[in-house]
């Protein structure tokens, strides 16, 4: 918001100072001592015409000769007020306004203060509705400086101190700000940044350019050679940034970095080799800087419109409205248009034709959006007198779900629907394959062909006579369908109906949870307990559940300690068949040396699966030696305390040694943390794990993505025991986990075990 304050407070002194004082951009040629316009065109200006030949006696009632930027740069650049004298001798005072020079009004002012409103617009949507991270953060600051290197043109073209100060400031503070977007979007992407990750250093060049720009001010001889070597450094900052980009993106093929190549390759072109080169090499730039600037602008919004679209807000959401919303304005405005011009004839002029469409087409435009809020908020009584449909659904969802029998789930439906909709006839229709036959509790109301229920798909209505039949369901043996009557002929209306049709898919996926629920509980009650002691599927399951363990063991083992076995039952082989007996007892002392270092990993094999310590000296002793072991490889300081816990549930050991394993391999692999804490707390009714480090951290949200293994098995562990598992993190900010578990929960013995 501090950002966004001075944003707002500059970005309207840098509008108003041209237009306060208007850019004139008039050049000058002395000639025998007087300073002569050089410009071919003839200007009109406050009514008079300034003409090539025309000589400047005073600028705002000062002497040209005392106009100290006059000398080194040739170019009345602001003024209010102007002395010429004409070649006919007659000298006349001009006061030129933003107007009179429209092409520089429209670059200098228009433009720049509709892209300063349009940028200020996205950024406060950003920050008031998005999440807040750093990548979000320094998008919004990019796009701050992007507008303001952009508005102060004016200003700074007119010579203003804060203006010249705010253009060259942040026109390569916006630089280093996209570097250091680039390098937290490449940690995001897993890429290596290829360029310095101090990017605080890079900080400093801003400030310089501000006091370069200070120096400059000061001293008239050294401004444009200032203004020079901070457009120099601008363009060798964003090639640098375009290499590193190329470079990235040949090396990963990533379609990430692609799409953002793009966004800042396509934009910089334009500039680079139209205004930039030209304008150091030859200093005459083929495009002025307000116009190649326009292209630079489209580098912030390619960002949203592309790579961060999904992360940041549904763009194609708000494109398709807007586009739709655009359409039907057009339409009505092109017809308003005509009718105008049919209706008035010559009355009405073709300017002011052009007014009325361009209001009505954006009054429509804004119209639209504001008719969507009102029909959000107000959508309980705009639509029915009955209440909010929506909030009806609910309820009817919430009731119904509540029943575990299909004949009981059929009839609260039936009810539901009857009671909503106000009807006196609501009944299901079945419809038995293996009969031919309908069955319904109302047999006298179901007169219908079943060649009309083949006809109905999932969630259809149709209505046939005095009554409407809904399509609900359909399994191998029957097909439902609801039939809703009343005394007297009904109509739904378009709301009614789409509120049945969404209820009808809710019911339907009701009908085959409670199926299967009704199916399970079946085989359990009829299961054998003395042959079968648990069910087929159960059995099966746990079976493939231990299938799988083993041979993730027997593959881990394969690939480690048995290679390594191999590789001495080899140096053995050779070492028995070798003729040179000459220095067998070195060899013998190496193979010695690799048998007790592949029996360590065998034995650190069979700790991870079954922790020794835990059983004979305790879960205190057991996490002392996890800690020390983990301290051995650790390039961070490690600081832990564990308190003496006293639980009654022994299963409760592993699991707490296991999250300690977890989190700590967790730290020695992603975190590259200098300082990791790790405290294991007792509390009255079970215990506290708290963990923090100062590593790179993540996004909590892409580690629910990715579906991390390492997370997804720590919270599995914890919810087993009916525990609570709290993780937050964020780019360079660290990690912390804190679990909390009460000992007598009720626990899933099977998960407790897992693992």
């Amino acid at each position: 918001m501090l950002a966004i304050s001075v944003y707002i407070l500059l970005g309207f002194y840098l509008l108003y100072v041209p237009y306060s004082k208007p850019y004139l951009g008039i050049e000058l040629l002395k000639e025998n001592g007087n300073w002569v316009i050089e410009n071919s065109h003839e200007q009109l200006v406050d009514g008079q015409k300034i003409s090539a030949g025309d000589i400047v006696l005073k600028i705002d009632n000062v002497q040209i000769e005392d106009v100290s930027y006059i000398k080194n740069d040739g170019t009345i650049r602001a003024a209010n007020k102007l002395t010429i004298l004409k070649p006919d001798g007659k000298i006349i005072n001009i006061k030129p306004s933003s107007l009179d020079f429209t092409e520089r009004f429209y670059y200098i002012l228009l433009i720049p203060a509709c892209y300063y409103f349009l940028t200020l617009i996205v950024v406060l949507f950003l920050h008031y509705k998005q999440e807040n991270t750093s990548l979000l953060r320094l998008l919004i600051l990019f796009m701050l400086t992007v507008s303001l290197a952009y508005v102060s043109i004016g200003a700074s073209g007119s010579l203003d101190i804060i203006g010249i100060m705010a253009n060259r400031g942040s026109m390569l503070l916006c630089v280093v700000l996209l570097l250091h977007f680039l390098r937290n979007y490449f940690t995001f992407l897993k890429a290596n940044w290829l360029l310095s990750n101090n990017i605080k250093l890079f900080y400093l060049l801003p400030v310089v350019a501000i006091v370069l720009s200070y120096i400059g001010i000061v001293d008239d001889d050294l401004h444009n050679l200032l203004s020079y070597v901070v457009l120099a450094t601008f363009l060798i900052l964003l090639s640098l940034i375009l290499c590193m980009l190329l470079i990235s993106y040949f090396k990963y093929k990533s379609p990430q970095l692609k799409v953002l190549l793009n966004s800042v390759m396509i934009p910089f072109l334009p500039f680079l080799f139209l205004y930039a080169l030209p304008n150091i090499l030859f200093h005459h730039p083929i495009l002025s800087a307000e116009i190649s600037a326009l292209f630079l602008l489209l580098i912030p919004f390619s960002f949203i419109f592309t790579q961060l679209a999904e992360r940041l807000f549904d763009i194609e959401y708000h494109i398709s409205r807007l586009r739709y919303y655009v359409i039907f304005s057009l339409i009505f405005t092109v017809w308003l248009t005509i009718g105008l011009y049919w209706i008035t004839g010559n009355l009405i002029t073709m300017t002011k034709l052009s007014a009325i469409s361009l209001f009505t087409f954006l009054s429509l435009v804004i119209l639209f959006y504001i008719k969507e809020k009102v029909d959000y908020r107000k959508r309980k009584i705009l639509f029915s007198t009955k209440g909010d449909y929506i909030h009806r659904l609910y309820t009817a969802v919430d009731r119904i779900g509540k029943t575990i029998k299909l004949d009981e789930l059929l009839e609260k439906f039936a009810q539901e629907v009857a009671l909503h909709l106000e009807l006196e006839h609501v009944f299901v229709l079945t419809y038995d394959y293996d009969t031919n036959q309908f069955t319904s509790k109302v047999e006298e109301k179901s007169p219908f062909n079943p060649i009309v229920m083949e006809d109905l798909k999932l969630g259809q209505i149709r209505k046939i006579d005095k009554v409407y039949l809904a399509f609900l369901h359909q399994d191998a043996h029957y097909k439902r369908a609801l039939v809703l009557g009343h005394n007297n002929s009904i109509h739904l209306k378009d709301e009614e109906l789409l509120w049945l049709e969404l209820l009808l898919l809710y019911v339907n996926n009701f009908i085959e949870n409670t199926k299967m629920v009704e199916e399970l509980l079946e085989e359990l009650k009829h299961m054998k307990q003395a042959d079968e002691g648990q069910l087929p599927w159960l059995n099966k399951l746990l079976w493939l559940r231990f299938e799988e363990e083993k041979y993730q063991l027997a593959q881990e083992l394969h690939d480690t300690n048995l290679q390594e076995q191999l590789h001495i039952a080899r140096e053995v082989d050779v070492l028995i068949n070798a003729k040179d007996t000459t220095d067998v007892q070195l060899k013998l002392v190496k193979i010695h040396k690799q048998m007790v270092a592949s029996l360590h990993d065998l034995r650190a094999y069979c700790e991870n699966l079954k922790p020794p310590l835990l059983d004979t000296l305790g879960l205190n002793a057991a996490l002392e030696k996890l800690i020390r072991k983990v301290a051995e490889r650790a390039n961070f300081i490690l600081i832990y305390t564990i308190d003496r816990l006293y639980l009654e549930d022994e299963r409760m050991n592993l699991m707490i040694y296991r999250l300690f394993q977890e989190i700590l391999n967790n730290a020695l692999k992603h975190s590259f943390a200098t300082s990791v804490e790790i405290h294991l707390k007792e509390k009255d009714d079970g215990f506290e794990i708290i963990y923090q480090d100062n590593g790179i951290g993540c996004n909590v949200n892409d580690i629910i993505v990715a579906e991390s293994m390492g997370i997804r098995g720590m919270q599995e562990r914890v919810k087993a025991f009916d525990g609570q598992f709290y993780i937050d993190s964020q780019v360079n900010k660290g990690m912390s986990i804190r679990i909390i578990v009460k000992e007598g929960s009720e626990t899933l013995d099977n998960d407790a075990h897992s693992g």
